[in-house]
């Protein structure tokens, strides 16, 4: 039988992940038995081809899969979402007959874990420009001197992909895209995750005091500003996509948590009938229906449309951020129409649902926020602003 998302991801893990979820929230603990589980079931494959050891699998089946897997813990979800972010952008770029990436994919295959070290506090030029200094080397390699925010898989990732500004070159500036390894004497991990949600991702500061990238692990020098180089194609489609996944899991699984509240709950009103009979509890439950309805089959005809090397041209950019911005917002509808289902009882702290509320907040600080993605919109639509 073939490794599919529902053969990887059975419901017996599943659900053994969905019942350690409460604690690790609770404690603020990395997802260890999780992440144990999901190695040993080979989800960290997912998208390794299989001549390097990997499943194989497409952009859709990883869509599907990180849906299931965020339905049962959110946090664990967006934390593997990183690793299967590199892999995905090694993916596209093979795809597309680029190999840049590919000892990526072989690492993977043979067990590595990948997080990703791009996010800045303050940066808002995202991947067109950094705060970290990419200092050269004499051999070719480069050392990185920053802080990287948001890097999730915090306690487990044994290569870092980041990037910085060289502005010592002769063709300076350029941004540097590089891997680092977690043994380097120069990275230190900050103990500073404590958040009121996405817990267990442990998405710790990662500071680099000169980090070195050695020279066959520098994979890109690109000029500060948008430009259409395939890895900035890679990372964009790849964490877009993939992240849109993972929301549209908590949505899924809101909505679920609303049906059998509305069955469960019952009304002295009505002579203890269920909410489920209930016109203004019906329209709730069929609002958060409507609207998540529509989400997976736009992530996966997006997710198609890259497995098949469909070519959108400019419109890439817009399409991916708006089914990024589409997937978080109706995520958060979701979950507070079922919320407002299932009433007071999701207040409480150990309530899955309260803590959908938490996670699903999440969402709409991950690039491209709702500002940025509007911009890339009216872009495409409109032209630049001139002047």
């Amino acid at each position: 039988m073939s490794a599919t998302p529902d053969t990887v991801l059975d419901d017996e893990l599943l659900e053994r992940v969905r019942e350690r979820a409460a604690g690790y929230d609770r404690d603020n603990a990395f997802f260890d038995a999780d992440l144990a589980e999901l190695r040993e079931a080979g989800y960290l494959t997912a998208l390794v081809p299989e001549e390097y050891g990997g499943l194989g699998w497409s952009f859709q089946d990883a869509v599907r899969a990180q849906g299931r897997l965020a339905g049962a813990a959110p946090a664990t979800a967006l934390a593997v979402n990183m690793h299967l972010v590199w892999t995905g952008v090694a993916k596209i770029l093979r795809d597309r007959g680029d190999a840049t990436l590919d000892f990526l994919l072989r690492e993977a295959g043979a067990g590595e874990v990948f997080g990703f070290g791009i996010s800045e506090a303050g940066n808002d030029l995202m991947l067109f420009g950094s705060r970290t200094a990419a200092e050269p080397q004499p051999d070719g390699g480069y050392r990185f001197s920053g802080r990287k925010i948001f890097t999730s898989l915090s306690p487990a990732w044994t290569r870092l992909g980041t990037m910085g500004l060289d502005t010592t070159s002769a063709d300076a500036p350029k941004i540097v895209y590089g891997f680092i390894d977690r043994d380097d004497p120069d990275i230190r991990i900050l103990d500073d995750w404590d958040t009121l949600g996405m817990r267990a991702s442990q998405s710790r500061t990662t500071v680099l005091d000169g980090a070195f990238a050695a020279p066959d692990r520098i994979v890109r020098r690109l000029d500060p500003g948008p430009n259409a180089d395939p890895l900035i194609f890679g990372i964009f489609a790849s964490f877009e996509l993939l992240l849109a996944a993972v929301y549209s899991g908590i949505g899924a699984r809101a909505l679920d948590l609303a049906v059998a509240a509305a069955h469960r709950r019952t009304s002295m009103k009505r002579d203890g009938a269920p909410l489920a009979q209930d016109p203004d509890i019906r329209w709730r439950v069929a609002d958060a229906a409507i609207a998540q309805d529509a989400i997976e089959p736009q992530l996966l005809s997006i997710a198609r449309d890259l497995d098949e090397l469909v070519d959108h041209g400019s419109r890439w950019f817009p399409k991916l951020v708006g089914v990024k911005v589409r997937a978080t917002e109706t995520a958060k509808h979701v979950v507070d129409q079922a919320v407002r289902v299932a009433g007071g009882s999701s207040y409480f702290s150990g309530s899955e649902l309260g803590r959908l509320y938490r996670d699903v907040l999440a969402g709409i600080f991950h690039p491209s926020d709702d500002e940025s993605a509007h911009s890339t919109v009216a872009n495409a639509w409109l032209g630049p602003v001139e002047g």
